[in-house]
């Protein structure tokens, strides 16, 4: 079983792709943006706690509560990033994209 630390240090290398097309898209994208930054604090927060893999799920919830920024977005990017954990357990086609380092060729250079 992979760590919650583990797939969200993988997972901040797809963040690359996602800012690529992000970038590349013709409407205001600031709302995207934002959404992308709560989801990389999220990441880099648990890879620098490196939380127990069966105390993931309680984690995030009182890293939401905790930074004081427990709004619908921060939440919700907190479930976004449980069930990306949760994924990386179950499939072995997305865990191997991620021990790859998550190409895309959308990925920023």
């Amino acid at each position: 079983m992979m760590r919650p630390a583990q797939v969200c240090n993988r997972l901040l290398c797809a963040l690359d792709a996602a800012e690529g097309r992000r970038r590349r898209r013709k409407r205001n994208t600031t709302p995207d943006s934002i959404g992308l930054d709560l989801k990389r604090t999220i990441l880099e927060e648990t890879v620098r706690q490196d939380p127990e893999p069966g105390e993931y799920e309680q984690w995030l919830t009182e890293c939401c509560l905790n930074t004081g920024s427990a709004s619908g977005p921060m939440l919700a990017m907190a479930r976004e990033v449980l069930a990306d954990w949760h994924l990386a357990q179950q499939s072995t086609f997305f865990r191997s994209w991620l021990e790859q380092g998550a190409p895309s060729d959308d990925a920023t250079s």
